[in-house]
């Protein structure tokens, strides 16, 4: 008996024992598959073991791949939702649309169980997957689709109304595309590939338009009193997801008049025409924020902003600011329109001037935003305090200019790093004039080494900041970011050297970037690497690293199923993913330990996730995935806590990895460590020596290990405790040609312990004369 038998009889005979062991769905065909799926949606009888079982292969086959289905299949399907509503009270309707969008033969005649699905949702007081309803009556004749129009368009206001309209009139084809973005509450949001096929329906993407400038004329209208103003009122439940849907596929499609309505429709539905603290639509206010985490633009990241500054609602302000942390993220990942910077009146050096009184405000852009004063073309320490008397809104005006800038700025440099795993190029007439000569982006992207395509696979390396004039170039040459990966050692030592010569720091590790190539153990483990398995990493802060790095994952703890998961990031245009296993350990005091596991990687694979040998996936996105992976181990590990005096297993570990081998960015300090010593006053009391940066002090040799920055005393390699306040980031008087937290520790330590007679902290001095 085959495996798909098998498993149909587990799903249709109660007496049926289950299989022993995982079954292998790679055994059933897609249409077998799709039989299989129709007879596991049949099951009305108590589930026994044998059907929970099968039901779980199916449901994880049908995960990762598309089911096919015979026209009869198809049938079977559309007679078994009738049922389910009948016998549960709901039931999918977009697997009837699915199964006939992959029906192997003649698309069969479903119209009477299309009939019984409709009437039987509009005879209910609130309809779910109003699209999904639309295309499933359009099978079942034009009287039912009228009628389902008309149930759909009734007290839910004209953006509905004339949305229903618009849909009704569709192809069933693309009535089937728009369900896949049908959404039964707000909160929820399909994947990405949906909305593209939605935003390529002409008529949907005019609605949107006609939607949103209608939305943007009802608030000018409450604004005006020529609508009575009531709280949360301004649209109805059903309008504010409808809209939601319509800026989506406009913010997808980047409209060109999106700009100039969010500055009519932001202020409108976030500010009360009274000097109520309450908002014409709160709710709407957020399905715009939560439309801009799935599809941002600089522009209406501005306009929240710009918004969340005036809003009157006392808790409005602190909830944008959580949902603006995930559209910086989402942005930096949207790189076709995250380059698009505002020139903010800024003059082409970077530099803003306003006059206050007989002062005058300076904003310079250089690694960030700073705010200054001067008085007769003198600087001046702070801010002046006529100017704080007298010119309060203007220094708010500036300061929060500071802070939008520096955002922008931030997610501009995520935007640029983000598309190395998309080997992303860029017009180099557009680079040129948004980038490179931009007086915000200049100074971050001059720092940065880029090649330009001067002919068919042949690059041409240029630092814009050593070179006086950029080359000349067609304006559609190509133009990227350099990548340590694509060059030989030779070409990355001299770029390496030439940034340490100038004293120019990067604003992303690039020339100094860790690289991580596929190794003989990963070859033998094939689908897994072990790299980064087997250690112990303080749990909340992994978890905090893995929201700054867009990766997700689940909050794991003492609980339910809250033992282990895997953090997941999608890379490559969502053409892959890595994904890392870690699990929740213990307590150590107030603290949450974890442990870490295998990381793996998943290939898009017909709209499916597919497990990939390591071989497969492209050494740009192997090598930045892996990247990210040491990042959460390296700065997370307890190893590198200087605190740590807990005993057990976690001290054998922290006493084996705190001083153990170097892990590749703790190789590439090493490098840089390396360029760095001969050019500080302690050079001459400072030695690399494998691991460690050996230190001469007047009182004793120290050992600062170049990964965790552990120290070790000489002669007997004794522990030193020292919890330093490190430098200041950006402090002129320590160079770095990258920021690396730990690089400026081990730093500021060596500075420390080469003058060790100087040091006044009994704590530190104690430990040091102990074994002297």
């Amino acid at each position: 008996m085959t495996l798909a038998a098998r498993l149909m009889r587990a799903l249709t005979d109660p007496d049926c024992a289950p299989d022993h062991g995982r079954p292998d769905m790679a055994q059933v065909s897609d249409e077998e598959l799709g039989d299989l799926l129709v007879a596991a949606h049949d099951v009305n009888a108590p589930a026994t073991h044998a059907m929970r079982t099968a039901r779980f292969a199916i449901g994880e086959a049908v995960g990762e791949r598309q089911p096919r289905y015979t026209p009869d299949a198809c049938r079977r399907m559309f007679e078994v939702l009738a049922a389910r509503c009948e016998e549960r009270g709901w039931a999918d309707l977009t697997l009837g649309l699915d199964a006939l969008e992959h029906c192997t033969g003649p698309r069969p005649d479903v119209s009477e169980p299309a009939r019984a699905l409709v009437g039987f949702w509009l005879e209910k007081d609130t309809v779910r997957q109003p699209y999904t309803l639309l295309a499933v009556a359009g099978l079942a004749g034009d009287g039912t689709l009228r009628a389902a129009v008309e149930r759909l368009s009734d007290d839910v206001g004209p953006i509905v109304a004339d949305e229903m309209a618009v849909i009704a009139r569709l192809t069933p084809a693309e009535q089937t595309l728009l369900s896949a973005i049908d959404r039964d509450d707000r909160f929820e949001s399909p994947l990405a590939h949906a909305w593209h096929g939605a935003a390529d329906i002409p008529e949907y993407a005019a609605f949107a338009r006609r939607a949103l400038e209608a939305a943007a004329d009802r608030t000018d209208a409450i604004r005006a009193g020529e609508i009575p103003y009531r709280a949360d009122k301004a649209f109805t439940d059903r309008e504010v997801t409808s809209l939601g849907q319509a800026l989506r596929v406009a913010l997808l499609r980047d409209e060109p008049w999106l700009p100039e309505l969010f500055e009519r429709l932001l202020p409108g539905v976030a500010l009360a025409p009274t000097a109520a603290r309450t908002l014409p639509s709160q709710a709407l206010l957020y399905e715009v924020v939560r439309a801009a985490q799935s599809f941002p633009t600089p522009e209406l990241a501005t306009a929240i902003r710009t918004v969340r500054r005036t809003v009157r609602h006392a808790g409005v302000p602190r909830q944008l600011d959580k949902m603006l942390k995930k559209i910086d993220a989402a942005l930096a990942e949207r790189t076709e329109v995250a380059l698009r910077l505002p020139r903010l009146d800024f003059d082409d050096e970077g530099v803003l001037r306003r006059p206050a009184g007989d002062h005058r405000a300076v904003v310079t852009v250089t690694e960030i935003a700073t705010l200054t004063w001067e008085k007769d073309g003198r600087p001046l320490r702070g801010v002046p305090a006529a100017v704080r008397r007298d010119h309060t809104a203007l220094v708010k005006e500036l300061r929060d200019l500071v802070k939008r800038v520096n955002a922008q700025l931030a997610t501009l440099l995520r935007a640029l790093e983000g598309g190395f795993v998309l080997d992303t190029t860029h017009p180099y007439g557009r680079w040129r004039t948004e980038l490179a000569d931009h007086p915000l982006a200049r100074t971050l992207v001059r720092r940065l080494i880029w090649e330009i395509e001067v002919a068919p696979d042949e690059w041409r390396t240029v630092l814009p900041e050593t070179d006086e004039h950029l080359p000349e170039a067609p304006d559609d040459t190509p133009i990227r970011l350099w990548h340590p990966l694509r060059s030989d050692p030779e070409t990355v030592r001299t770029w390496r050297n030439l940034l340490t010569e100038r004293r120019i720091r990067q604003p992303f590790k690039q020339a100094f970037r860790e690289i991580y190539l596929l190794t003989p153990a990963e070859e033998r483990t094939r689908v897994h690497s072990n790299r980064f398995a087997a250690h112990l990493v303080h749990y909340r802060r992994m978890f905090a690293l893995f929201r700054a790095r867009g990766w997700t994952s689940r909050l794991l703890g003492p609980w339910d199923d809250g033992d282990g998961d895997e953090a997941e990031r999608t890379l490559a245009a969502g053409e892959w993913r890595v994904r890392f296993h870690h699990t929740w350990s213990d307590r150590a005091g107030d603290d949450e330990l974890a442990s870490t596991g295998r990381v793996r990687f998943d290939r898009r694979v017909d709209g499916a996730w597919r497990e990939a040998p390591l071989s497969d996936v492209p050494p740009l996105v192997f090598s930045e995935a892996m990247r990210d992976v040491d990042l959460f181990v390296g700065v997370t590990s307890i190893a590198a806590d200087p605190d740590w005096t807990d005993g057990g297993p976690e001290r054998a570990y922290w006493e084996r990895a705190g001083f153990g081998e170097l892990n590749e960015s703790a190789v590439t300090r090493r490098d840089a460590l390396e360029r760095l010593l001969p050019r500080l006053k302690i050079a001459d009391r400072c030695t690399l020596d494998g691991r460690f940066l050996l230190v001469r002090g007047d009182l004793r040799t120290y050992k600062i290990h170049l990964l965790s920055a552990n120290i070790l005393m000489e002669p007997d390699d004794s522990y030193l405790c020292i919890v330093p306040a490190g430098h200041r980031r950006g402090d002129p008087k320590l160079y770095l040609p990258f920021e690396d937290d730990r690089l400026s520790l081990i730093l500021s330590k060596a500075f420390l312990l080469a003058a060790d007679a100087d040091i006044t902290d009994e704590s530190i001095l104690t430990q040091i004369k102990r074994g002297a």
